[in-house]
């Protein structure tokens, strides 16, 4: 397959990496110093464009690869308010779009148990639950996509919660609000160099159960890009993520 990239900053740089050792040609990379060559007939000469930018630049990204007909994997988060809106302009120009919080085959494995994990503990009221999950402090966006994603499997199979709160803590801030008992935590921390962890945490006045993933290098969440690129190559729609991780236990 042809790649374009657009985002060319450390993630850009694996995902171009990894692609190129599964024999695939990049033909495009975009970064904020050749904003000038994102043009219809460059990205034409991709099969697919892999996006890993920013939120304010992500609905126009989506727009210049619909206007080129070229199907677009989005990596970034932060812009799912716009979700239905996007899905419509997807399908009514027979487009093709794939999105998800977090591509890593382990998280998308972890999102899954996550769901499975909290149908069980709905049966045991008296354990508490809530999300903490640890960044690097360069990531713009708390909580993470990655987190929101965890909290809404929860959500749905967890009949004492009905919504998720966000608490930020960084080395110089911390924003304590009040939790009320029917609203699930999610904590955020910014600390240097940390890839990405995610745990959720079932507590009780008798014991603690922890379900974590760590990321120890941003090197799955390229591998799954790449493989999202794979998947949606000759396809149209709009897709999640979870139409190509399709578990079906």
């Amino acid at each position: 397959m042809k790649i374009a990239l657009l985002g060319y900053g450390k993630m850009g740089k694996i995902i171009e990496k990894i692609a190129i050792s599964r024999k695939h040609e990049i033909v495009l990379t975009i970064d904020h110093d050749n904003l000038h060559d994102l043009t219809t007939e460059n990205l034409q000469k991709a099969d697919a464009v892999i996006e890993f930018t920013m939120p304010a630049t992500v609905l126009g990204n989506i727009n210049h690869c619909f206007n080129a007909g070229v199907p677009i994997v989005v990596g970034t988060t932060g812009w799912y308010d716009k979700l239905p809106e996007v899905q419509q302009q997807c399908e009514e120009s027979n487009s093709t779009l794939l999105y998800a919080t977090n591509f890593s085959v382990g998280v998308n494995i972890f999102f899954h148990i996550n769901r499975l994990l909290a149908k069980v503990m709905n049966n045991y009221p008296y354990y508490d639950v809530q999300v903490e999950e640890i960044h690097h402090t360069q990531k713009l966006d708390a909580p993470s996509g990655t987190a929101i994603t965890i909290a809404e499997g929860i959500l749905d199979n967890l009949d004492s919660k009905g919504g998720w709160v966000n608490v930020l803590t960084t080395d110089d801030k911390n924003d304590d609000d009040t939790v009320a008992d029917n609203q699930l935590l999610i904590e955020s921390l910014r600390i240097d160099s940390v890839p990405g962890t995610h745990t959720v945490i079932y507590d009780s006045e008798v014991d603690t159960i922890e379900f974590k993933h760590t990321a120890h290098n941003r090197n799955g969440f390229a591998l799954g890009a790449v493989l999202a690129a794979e998947w949606i190559h000759n396809k149209k729609g709009f897709y999640s993520v979870d139409a190509m991780f399709d578990f079906k236990s």
